[in-house]
C-alpha cells in the first residue's frame, strides 16, 4: 500500500493541474457574448431557470443556488421532468440557462422548441460551439475543457469544473452589476453562522444601563475596582460629568497599578486609567467589533455615539454567546 502512495499523489496532482488549466483556458473566452448574457439576465423581467442532466444537472443546481443567493431569482428544472409538465414553470419573461458539455443532450433539445414558442430567452453553456444547443441559443458560452481529468478522458471532471466556474463568474458579474449589498446578502442567508455575522449588530449584543460598568473620572481607583467587580466585564468605563467616555480601567490596568505599589484607596482613577480606549458605534456589525478586538488585542469595547457619549459595552464573551464567533 505504501509503495503506491507516490503514484496516488502524482495522479491527484495531475487531476488538479488539468482542472486548473480548464478554468484558466476559459479566461480568454470571456468576451462580448458573456456581456450579452449578463445584460440578458439583467433585462429579464421573470426568473432565471437553469437546467441540465447528469453531471451537468448537478452543476446546474449549484449555479441556480448561487444566482438565487446573490440577488438573481433563479431555480433548477430537471429537463426530463420539464417534458412531463414542469416546463409550465417557465414563462416568456424568463431566461433559460441550459448546461450540456456535448450540447446534444436529448432531454434538453426536446424542450428547446417549446422554449422558443413561449418566447423565453436561451443561454447555452456547452463545450462545443458547433453543437445543436449552441446553434439554437440566443447566447452561447463556452464551458468545456480540452481534456477531462479522468484518465480515460470519459468521466465529466474538468468540463464540469469549468462549467461551475463559469456559472460563478456569471453570478458574481450579475451581483456587481446590480449593486447587490452585504445587507441584501444577509437577508437571503438568515440561518447559521453566516447570517449571524451579517445580521447581528453591536446594538443587538451590547450591555446597556447598569450592566455596562462606569464610574466618574473624579472617583478613586478603589471605586473603579469595585464597579469593575460588580459589572463582571473585566473593565469599567471612565466618564466625565456629561457622560462622555474619557478612559477605561481594565484588569490589566489594575495589575499594573498594584505592581507599581500605588495606593488604590486614594489614587485618583484619572491618574491610572487608560486614555483613548477602543470604541465602536451601535450600528456597526458585531463582526466589526470582533475584528477591532482581534487587531488591537483587547477583550472589551465601549459603545459610544457620535458625541462620544457612553451607550454600552461588550466583550468577547458577549460575542461568543451571540455566536458571532
Amino acid at each position: 500500500m505504501q509503495s503506491a502512495a507516490p503514484d496516488v499523489v502524482k495522479m491527484a496532482r495531475a487531476v488538479l493541474e488539468i482542472e486548473a488549466r480548464a478554468i484558466q483556458d476559459l479566461i480568454s473566452t470571456i468576451d462580448e457574448r458573456f456581456a450579452r448574457a449578463v445584460h440578458m439576465v439583467l433585462d429579464c423581467r421573470g426568473r432565471v431557470v437553469v437546467s441540465g442532466i447528469g453531471k451537468s444537472g448537478h452543476i446546474a443546481r449549484k449555479i441556480a443556488s448561487t444566482l438565487a443567493s446573490t440577488g438573481t431569482p433563479a431555480f433548477f428544472v430537471h429537463p426530463a421532468e420539464a417534458s412531463h409538465g414542469d416546463l409550465g414553470m417557465v414563462a416568456r419573461d424568463d431566461v433559460f440557462v441550459a448546461l450540456s458539455n456535448s450540447g446534444e443532450s436529448t432531454e434538453l433539445l426536446a424542450i428547446v422548441p417549446l422554449l422558443k414558442r413561449q418566447g423565453a430567452k436561451l443561454i447555452a453553456m456547452t463545450g462545443s460551439a458547433g453543437s445543436t444547443l449552441a446553434r439554437e441559443s440566443d447566447v452561447h458560452l463556452y464551458a468545456g475543457a480540452a481534456k477531462e481529468a479522468c484518465p480515460l478522458n470519459l468521466a465529466p471532471t474538468a468540463s464540469t469544473t469549468a462549467a461551475l466556474a463559469l456559472g460563478d463568474a456569471l453570478a458574481v458579474a450579475l451581483m456587481q452589476a446590480k449593486g447587490f449589498t452585504q445587507d441584501e446578502f444577509a437577508l437571503s442567508h438568515p440561518g447559521g453562522a453566516l447570517g449571524r455575522r451579517l445580521l447581528t449588530h453591536v446594538r443587538d449584543v451590547m450591555r446597556t444601563g447598569d450592566d455596562a460598568p462606569r464610574v466618574r473620572d473624579t472617583l478613586s481607583t478603589m471605586d473603579a475596582m469595585l464597579e469593575m467587580s460588580r459589572g463582571r466585564m473585566g473593565m469599567t468605563a471612565i466618564i466625565d460629568s456629561g457622560g462622555r467616555v474619557v478612559g477605561i480601567f481594565t484588569d490589566g490596568d489594575l495589575r499594573r497599578v498594584v505592581q507599581k505599589g500605588a495606593d488604590i484607596r486614594s489614587a485618583p482613577i484619572a491618574a491610572v486609567m487608560s486614555h483613548a480606549p477602543r470604541t465602536i458605534g451601535p450600528d456597526k456589525l458585531a463582526a466589526e467589533a470582533v475584528e477591532i478586538m482581534e487587531r488591537n488585542k483587547v477583550n472589551q469595547l465601549l459603545v459610544v455615539d457620535s458625541e462620544h457619549q457612553l451607550l454600552g459595552a461588550l466583550n468577547m464573551h458577549d460575542l461568543f454567546r451571540a455566536k458571532v464567533i
